[in-house]
C-alpha cells in the first residue's frame, strides 16, 4: 500500500492516508461500493504460480479448462462452485506451483501440476497438402488447440503448451505428456500469498487448512491488515474459534469425509456468502446450497454454546441445512467494542464506511482539496450523501446530518471526522405475549 490507512490512537502518523477507527457507542465518489469479492489460496493441479490472478463468475464457466485444467463441471471444481453461487470476482494463488511441467517430444506443459499427464499432442498430415501438418493438442478427450504448419518452429505456444521448436514432426496418433507433478506446499507459500494480497481489495479471505499454525499466521494477518494497514475484510476459517476477533469467522461444521476434499470444505461456501452478502442484509438462517455433504446434527444445548463460543454454525431446519447466525469469533468485548461487534451484519457496515470513505478520501482530497472551510464542508457532504444512502437501503437508522463533524486536526494538512451511526441489524428473535380473553 502507498498511502496510510488503518486505526489511530494520537494523530501522528507518517504517511498520507485515511485512518478510520470504530467503536461502540455508550451501552472515489460518495456512492456504496459493490460486494462480492473474495479471495483464497488453493492447491491446484494446474495453473499459474507465484502470482494472484483473477476469475469472475464468467472466467469459471467459460474459461475454467485453462484457468484450473478442468471442465466447470468437473468434480474438482466443486468448492469453487460452492464459492461462486454468492460472489462476483475470485482473486486465487497456487500454493503448489513448485512442482513439474509434464512434457513429450514436442511440447512442454505450460504450467507444472499432474493435469499436464493429460495432455496429448496428434500429429497427422493435412489431407490437402501432404508438405503440411495438422497439430492438435487434446486434453482428456477434447481438442483445445489445432495449428496446420510445415514445422516445428512454425508452431505457436497455445494456453496449454510450449512448443519444442527443434523438434521433427512426423505423424503420430496421440503422444502423451508424461512426468508432470504437483509441488509440496511449504509455510513460505502461505507468507507469499498473504504478502502479494496487500495490494487487493476484497471482502472475505478463506482458508480451508485443518492445521492451527497456518490458522494462527492468517489471523495475525487480518488483525495487522484491518488495525494498521487499514484494509477491511473478514477472514474465513474451519475451526478457530479462539481468534477471538470480529474480523475473523470460525466453520464449526465439518464436510463428510469425501476424496480429495477436507473437513474444512465448507468454507468455500461460507466466504462466498459473506463477501457476496450485501450491507444491509444478514445471512442468518440462509440456506445451504452448496455440494458437499455437512454435518448438521448439533443439539439445541450444543447450539447454544456455538454461538457463546463465537462459532458459525449450520443447524437443520426439516430437510433444509440453514445458517444458525451470523456472527464472527469476538466473545470478549470492551467499552469501546461491545456486543454488536459479535455481528457480521455490524462488520460489513463499518467495513462499507471505512473502505469508501477511505477511497473518497484518497482520490477525491488528498494532495487535491484546501484543507480551509470550503474543503471541509466538500468532505462532510460527501460523507453524508455516503450515509444517506446508507440509511436509504435501511443498513444504518436514525441518521442526521449533526452526526456528522468535520475540523481540522493537529495539523494545518490534517482532518479529524467525528461520525455516528446506528445499525439497524436482521430480526433475530421474535417474543409474542398474547392476550386470550
Amino acid at each position: 500500500m502507498s498511502l496510510g490507512g488503518g486505526t489511530f490512537t494520537t494523530q501522528n502518523k507518517a504517511l498520507p492516508g485515511a485512518y478510520v477507527n470504530f467503536i461502540s457507542a455508550a451501552s472515489a465518489n460518495a456512492a456504496l461500493s459493490e460486494r462480492g469479492i473474495a479471495t483464497m489460496p488453493l492447491e491446484l493441479d494446474w495453473g499459474i504460480s507465484g502470482e494472484v490472478f483473477e476469475v469472475s463468475s464468467d472466467d469459471l464457466r467459460e474459461n475454467s479448462m485453462e484457468i484450473f485444467g478442468y471442465d466447470y463441471t468437473h468434480e474438482k471444481m466443486k468448492g469453487l462452485r460452492d464459492l461462486f453461487l454468492n460472489i462476483r470476482t475470485f482473486y486465487g494463488y497456487r500454493l503448489n506451483g513448485n512442482g513439474t511441467k509434464a512434457s513429450n517430444d514436442y511440447a512442454e506443459a505450460l504450467y507444472s501440476g499432474v493435469r499436464g499427464n493429460d495432455l496429448k499432442i496428434i500429429i497427422q498430415v493435412n489431407a490437402d497438402d501432404e508438405t503440411m501438418f495438422d497439430v492438435k493438442t487434446m486434453l482428456d478427450v477434447a481438442v483445445v488447440d489445432e495449428q496446420k504448419v510445415a514445422k516445428a518452429e512454425d508452431l505457436t505456444a497455445n494456453k496449454y503448451v510450449k512448443w519444442k521448436t527443434d523438434a521433427v514432426l512426423e505423424a503420430s496418433a496421440a503422444v502423451p505428456l508424461t512426468g508432470g507433478a504437483n509441488g509440496t506446499v511449504e509455510g513460505a507459500a502461505y507468507q507469499e500469498y498473504l504478502d502479494k494480497m496487500e495490494g487487493y481489495t476484497f471482502h472475505t479471505m478463506g482458508l480451508t487448512v485443518e492445521d492451527d499454525v497456518t490458522k494462527s499466521l492468517f489471523v495475525s494477518y487480518v488483525k495487522r491488515m484491518r488495525d494498521e494497514i487499514g484494509i477491511k475484510f473478514q477472514l474465513v476459517l474451519f475451526d478457530y474459534a479462539k481468534a477471538d476477533y470480529y474480523g475473523a469467522v470460525s466453520v464449526k461444521n465439518e464436510a463428510a469425509e469425501e476424496e480429495g476434499w477436507g473437513a474444512g470444505s465448507i468454507v468455500y461456501w461460507v466466504t462466498g456468502a459473506l463477501a457476496g452478502c450485501e450491507v444491509n442484509k444478514s445471512c442468518q438462517n440462509r440456506v445451504y446450497n452448496g455440494e458437499f455433504k455437512m454435518k448438521a446434527d448439533d443439539t439445541q444445548n450444543e447450539l447454544r454454546k456455538a454461538i457463546a463460543a463465537g462459532e458459525f454454525v449450520f443447524h437443520k431446519v426439516g430437510l433444509d441445512i440453514r445458517v444458525l447466525k451470523d456472527i464472527n469469533t469476538m466473545v470478549t468485548v470492551s467499552d469501546t467494542q461491545g456486543d454488536i461487534f459479535k455481528e457480521n451484519q455490524t462488520v460489513r457496515i463499518i467495513d462499507q464506511i471505512g473502505n469508501d470513505i477511505a477511497v473518497l478520501f484518497n482520490t477525491k482530497y488528498l494532495g487535491a482539496v484546501p484543507n480551509n472551510n470550503a474543503g471541509r464542508v466538500s468532505l462532510w457532504s460527501d460523507i453524508v450523501k455516503h450515509h444517506r444512502e446508507l440509511e436509504q437501503i435501511q443498513a444504518i437508522e436514525g441518521f442526521s446530518e449533526k452526526d456528522v463533524v468535520v475540523q481540522q486536526g493537529d495539523t494545518k494538512k490534517s482532518v479529524v471526522v467525528s461520525d455516528a451511526i446506528t445499525v439497524t441489524n436482521s430480526m433475530d428473535k421474535l417474543f409474542i405475549v398474547c392476550t386470550v380473553a
